[in-house]
């Protein structure tokens, strides 16, 4: 039987995952009709569009490869997770994640425009990752010069995209899935060779069980890297900004059919399953990161419907 995907995997229990509606600014009700006595205007700060929020407020996956959003107190003018710095939008609005080996607490931190700062420390739930220990020895010796010549630019056209703020806001959705199938690579799974940990696999890998089958956009995003050719290991490679530092790298694809800068919506056709670059069969490998950090798909979208 073939087994498709970056590394072997099988299912195993998982959180649902606990929707956020999008986040939005409250808006202030309409003033009284002119027929009747109006009521006294209520004080700007009475309004919940203009509350002032002393601490941070925050709701999401509070996990290894989890997320979260909220809002920074008022009057932040910068505001990191860790020594990760944390953007935010007008109104304070925010999104961070938890990498895969993430510690067992994060701490919020926000410095106010009066110097003040705020703090607030985050207890990261443990995951339990599928682990396959091997009695062979780890292959020795690393990648050769003539691959690393290949590589270099790949890397680089990676972290340039990786690198780029848009102005997308698909970060505040719902994620859907970009395709049904059979999850054939878990996140987070990793081989132990003989006492030596190998790296772990860093998304979801997706079989359909041929190429050909169409994907789509898992939340909104502007393309910041679309390959023109494959890239050695990952194929024709696609990567989408979602905004605030997070986005979705969909690997192997048999054909792109979105470009460099376009802006796409959740749902929208992206391209199709593949099995280019190392792959062991057609699937869809998909990938989330925020910054630095490494996050799991299943937390963004729950088990395959």
């Amino acid at each position: 039987m073939l087994v498709t995907g970056c590394v072997p995997a099988a299912p195993s229990a998982h959180v649902p995952v606990k929707p956020l509606p999008p986040l939005r600014a409250a808006t202030v009700p309409p003033a009284a009709p002119q027929s009747t006595p109006a009521p006294a205007a209520p004080s700007p700060r009475a309004t919940p569009a203009t509350l002032v929020r002393s601490d941070f407020s925050v709701a999401g996956e509070l996990e290894q490869g989890g997320w979260i959003r909220g809002r920074v107190p008022s009057g932040t003018v910068s505001a990191r997770l860790g020594d990760e710095p944390v953007r935010f939008d007008a109104i304070g609005h925010f999104f961070a994640g938890f990498d895969r080996n993430a510690p067992e607490s994060e701490t919020l931190f926000a410095t106010l425009s009066n110097g003040q700062t705020i703090t607030r420390t985050l207890a990261i739930a443990p995951r339990q990752w599928r682990i396959e220990r091997v009695n062979v020895p780890m292959r020795k010796g690393g990648p050769s010069a003539a691959f690393m010549k290949i590589r270099r630019p790949e890397l680089a056209a990676i972290n340039a995209a990786r690198a780029e703020q848009t102005d997308a806001d698909g970060w505040k959705q719902k994620f859907i899935w970009p395709v049904k199938g059979r999850i054939s690579g878990l996140f987070g799974s990793q081989r132990i060779y003989q006492g030596v940990p190998g790296a772990y696999h860093s998304g979801i890998d997706i079989a359909t069980g041929e190429s050909g089958t169409p994907y789509v956009a898992p939340a909104d995003g502007v393309v910041v890297l679309a390959s023109q050719k494959p890239f050695s290991l990952e194929g024709n490679l696609l990567i989408i900004d979602h905004g605030m530092g997070l986005n979705s790298a969909f690997l192997h694809s048999s054909k792109i059919v979105v470009h460099q800068g376009e802006h796409v919506k959740q749902g929208q056709l992206l391209g199709y399953i593949g099995s280019t670059g190392r792959a062991t069969g057609p699937h869809l490998h998909w990938s989330l990161k925020w910054e630095d950090s490494r996050l799991d798909p299943l937390l963004f979208t729950g088990p395959m419907p």
